[in-house]
């Protein structure tokens, strides 16, 4: 088989997808992809399209989503700031993982920026490794080169100092108002202090605080989103988001 010019961008998106209702084929003949998502329109054609030509389209194995949450869980192992890298663990916990995972990196942009920079080495050579088992030569290689280290190899980027972590500004600007507050007002600080506290670890754990009533209360997450083992698979739809932000 001659060398085929495939659309580097396109083929990057077909991996990240990760979904039953979406199919990428890769065209041999030309490098095009084709993509087919239930309910569309023209899904029936482009699958008749594809079983007529066996030989020319080739279906793309996506990165598996529980191969994606060994990606996620390597990134959180690396986090050197402790208080997040508990989060993370937290958040990463069951079903639902990446999407909590994506929403405390929201606060973490540099980390953030970490996670997109070692998700793509990572999917870049998952790629690599696909072309190269099935033999497929190229006319022009892909703009990020040849990956040549293992899963296990890669480094998480290391983050650039910044000074100090947007939480530890504010615990230090808490300190100093505390130091002012008197001393018979601080009862009442502390009470406010805890409440606070356990608040923060409901919205994280995705539970209830001591003595508040679930009609009291909305939750923050549906029932199907608290931590359950082995669910990575129902993470399909979080891991097409994360990628799109990410592309």
């Amino acid at each position: 088989m001659p060398p085929i010019t495939i659309n580097w961008s396109d083929l990057e998106i077909a991996f990240e997808r990760n979904s039953p209702e979406q199919e990428s084929f890769l065209d041999l003949e030309n490098g095009d992809l084709l993509a087919i998502g239930e309910g569309e329109p023209d899904a029936a054609a482009r699958r008749a399209r594809v079983a007529k030509n066996p030989e020319r389209y080739l279906r793309i194995d996506p990165a598996s989503s529980r191969e994606q949450y060994r990606w996620m869980e390597r990134f959180v192992s690396a986090v050197q700031d402790q208080p997040l890298r508990e989060r993370l663990l937290v958040a990463i916990d069951g079903k639902g993982a990446f999407r909590r995972f994506k929403d405390v990196l929201l606060a973490f942009p540099a980390e953030r920026e970490r996670w997109f920079a070692y998700r793509s080495e990572l999917l870049h050579l998952h790629i690599q490794t696909w072309l190269d088992h099935l033999a497929i030569e190229v006319a022009v290689p892909p703009p990020w080169g040849r990956v040549t280290a293992s899963p296990e190899s890669i480094e998480v980027p290391h983050a650039l100092p910044v000074g100090d972590s947007p939480g530890e500004i504010l615990r230090r600007q808490a300190r100093e108002l505390i130091e002012e507050i008197p001393a018979a007002e601080m009862p009442t600080a502390i009470v406010f202090l805890k409440f606070l506290r356990e608040r923060g670890a409901t919205s994280l754990l995705g539970g209830l605080p001591s003595g508040t009533s679930a009609e009291s209360t909305t939750p923050d997450r549906t029932s199907e989103e608290l931590p359950q083992q082995d669910a990575h698979d129902d993470d399909e739809e979080d891991l097409r988001e994360e990628g799109a932000v990410a592309s």
